[in-house]
Formats: C-alpha cells, sequence, structure tokens
C-alpha cells in the first residue's frame, strides 16, 4: 500500500522540514510515503473563504484518482489513539487499498466537494495546532502505526 498526504501550502519552518524529513527516511522501510504540496493561493487575500475553499478543494480533486481512498484530516472527524489508528492503517491494507491518501486542507478547511469525495474524516487531537506543526505530527503518528503493526518496540504501553 502507499499511503501520500496532500498538503496546502509550503512548510517553511526548518526544524518542521528537519522533523519530517526523519519520519520521511524512517518510513521507507514500511512503505512508499508521499508528500504532494498544493502552493499556496495567488492573490488570495482578495477572495472570499468560500472561494479560497473552492480553488483548493480544485487542486486537491485534481491530486486524486477514482481508486484512491481519500481521508481528510478534519477537526471534527473521528479521534483514534495510536493503537486504534494503526488497527485502521492495517484494516485499509487488509482490504486491499492501493494508495490511503489523506489531506491537510488550508486554513479555511475544505470545500463541500472535498468533503463528498472523502471516505473518512480523522481527527488527531482537540487542540489546534499549526498547518506546518501537524504535518509532522501525523507523519511520526504513521511511523508509529507501522512499528505497532510489525510489533516493534517503538511504542509503548
Amino acid at each position: 500500500m502507499n499511503i501520500s498526504l496532500i498538503v496546502v501550502g509550503k512548510t517553511t519552518d526548518k526544524a518542521v522540514i528537519l522533523g519530517m524529513e526523519k519520519y520521511l527516511k524512517r518510513m521507507k522501510r514500511y512503505l512508499k510515503f508521499q508528500i504532494d504540496t498544493i502552493p499556496a493561493l495567488k492573490n488570495a487575500k482578495n477572495m472570499s473563504e468560500t472561494e479560497i475553499k473552492n480553488k483548493e478543494g480544485d487542486l486537491i480533486l485534481s491530486r486524486i484518482t477514482n481508486s484512491d481512498f481519500l481521508v481528510l484530516l478534519d477537526e471534527n472527524g473521528k479521534e483514534y489513539s495510536s493503537v486504534d489508528f494503526s488497527s485502521y492503517i492495517a484494516d485499509r491494507m487488509m482490504q486491499g487499498t492501493k494508495r490511503l491518501v489523506f489531506v491537510i486542507g488550508g486554513a479555511y478547511g475544505f470545500s463541500e466537494t472535498v468533503y463528498q469525495k472523502a471516505r473518512h474524516q480523522l481527527a488527531l487531537s482537540q487542540m489546534t495546532f499549526s498547518h506546518q506543526i501537524i504535518r509532522l505530527i501525523f507523519m511520526e503518528q504513521i511511523y508509529r502505526a507501522f512499528t505497532i503493526i510489525n510489533k516493534e518496540p517503538y511504542h509503548h504501553e
């Protein structure tokens, strides 16, 4: 199974970039993991929230195929423990999902068309995190999920 993470806007925080590189390197032994960055919209200052969500939504959907299993990282999504999240990933693998695509949207969230296309919504926490740092947190959780699936000692209970 391949996992892709689609993000809106470039990561500029050097500490976050270093952390993401660390987990990308670690994940290579388990799966093919890809980050797809959608550039920030130009002239967004002159657009409404709805216009921004719709334009970002079109760009997100242009990177999705019909066979992809789309999961949105959304504050209203389902929360999992790390063990339950690893079970979710394992279930997707067992069901033959070829490409599992997670999306971290822009500052205003997702358009209705993106919500309609999504198969699941996932919340990492009830707390609010910056769009930069959530990328690193999410990648660490993907790595943790695979160490749990493989019964490796990274995760302690």
